[in-house]
């Protein structure tokens, strides 16, 4: 593939989303090497713009969606961002994310996670967003904000989480913060298939290659009806609920704990 010169942040130079292409199959990789891939408010807007890039160009058939190294898809949004954080910046924060994830689920053409490490919180999030999902054995998926930062999620992924592995799945990993490993996100639906470390991006170039010799406007179309078939009912109200979270007192303890390199004490309010 082809390299292009991505910006980058200058007080953060190592921390990018790259865009490469091959013929008419476009890579985006999450790249923030440092913190296993850890999404920054700037990778979230360059993830966007390339979005808006490919969507309008009809050459692009596939895109493929990666981690940068060999031990993350993403791990999450970078805590530190979060020192500060008011109930109005959460809300902001989590329809910041919705905005990204819907322009995944609504691009006029298939994207592919290829999930090479772990994949938890936003990068579940990205990753759930995509139309397909390859992982290698190392996978993990997760969401261990119960744990972590004691934040939530939106509504809006919430909902597509429960539509892709359950209900009662999405609560228990949540509750207890565990990982799922690459065989039960298989057997449960999450990820179509494993394939080896050693040949996990070959074996992904592979299928994107297939994908964009088929007709573009049936792959569209399936995009588009089952998008409505989930997007049917309307979601409720859920800012109240974000904005008591991100406003909350755990909230900035977890965020302290997690600078200070030691477990969150919660208190619950």
């Amino acid at each position: 593939m082809s390299t292009s010169n991505s910006p980058k942040i200058d007080n953060f130079p190592n921390v990018t989303v790259d865009f490469q292409r091959k013929e008419n199959i476009a890579c985006l990789t999450l790249s923030n090497p440092k913190s296993l891939n850890a999404m920054t408010w700037h990778m979230y807007e360059l993830l966007s713009e390339y979005l808006d890039e490919i969507r309008e160009d009809s050459t692009i058939r596939v895109v493929v969606l990666r981690g940068d190294g060999e031990k993350a898809f993403a791990a999450g949004t970078d805590i530190k961002q979060f020192e500060g954080f008011t109930a109005d910046d959460g809300v902001a924060y989590e329809q910041r994310i919705d905005h990204v994830t819907r322009k995944l689920l609504e691009l006029n053409k298939p994207t592919i996670a290829a999930v090479h490490g772990y994949a938890i919180g936003g990068g579940l999030v990205l990753a759930a967003a995509c139309d397909l999902r390859y992982a290698t054995v190392q996978a993990r998926f997760g969401a261990p904000i119960a744990r972590t930062l004691g934040n939530c999620l939106s509504i809006r992924n919430y909902r597509r989480l429960t539509g892709l592995i359950g209900e009662p799945r999405v609560k228990e990993l949540i509750f207890t913060t565990r990982l799922m490993g690459a065989e039960e996100a298989a057997a449960v639906g999450l990820v179509n298939a494993i394939f080896d470390e050693s040949e996990f991006f070959e074996q992904v170039d592979q299928i994107a290659t297939q994908m964009a010799t088929r007709a573009p406007l049936t792959l569209w179309a399936t995009k588009v009806a089952l998008a409505r078939l989930q997007d049917e009912q309307p979601l409720p109200e859920f800012e109240d609920v974000i904005g008591k979270i991100y406003g909350s007192a755990d909230f900035q303890e977890g965020v302290r704990a997690h600078i200070e390199k030691r477990s969150p004490n919660w208190s619950g309010a």
